[in-house]
């Protein structure tokens, strides 16, 4: 069964760094756009960074030149480099893909379940 399990959320001061990872499971033969979303409290769920299978990436304006989105295929793993947080970067993270092409079959619009990220002093 394919799923998407993210992690290296975890409480940090303002300026700090993090390192998330997403990792799809299962027996997978390609995987094709993946990015990170967060929710924050009371607010919607809103894009951060996406990566395309060609490695071409973008960002959220609010994360620009503080976030950097990566992606190791052999590893079908996405990662997201956080730096210089602040507190409204506080939210959950969730990974997500579009479509990913596995043992199981094609398999669209997938998210994990979330990895919480707190930015406080």
């Amino acid at each position: 069964q394919v799923q998407l399990v993210e992690s290296g959320g975890d409480w940090v001061q303002p300026g700090g760094s993090l390192r998330l990872s997403c990792e799809v499971s299962g027996t997978i033969f390609s995987i094709n756009a993946m990015d990170w979303h967060r929710q924050a409290p009371g607010k919607e769920r809103e894009l951060v960074a996406g990566i395309t299978s060609g490695g071409n990436t973008n960002y959220a304006d609010s994360v620009k030149g503080r976030f950097t989105i990566s992606r190791d295929d052999a590893k079908n793993t996405v990662y997201l480099q956080m730096n210089s947080l602040k507190p409204e970067d506080t939210a959950v993270y969730y990974c997500h893909t579009d479509r990913i092409h596995a043992l199981d079959g094609i398999i669209f619009d997938s998210w994990g379940e979330g990895t919480h990220v707190t930015v406080s002093s």
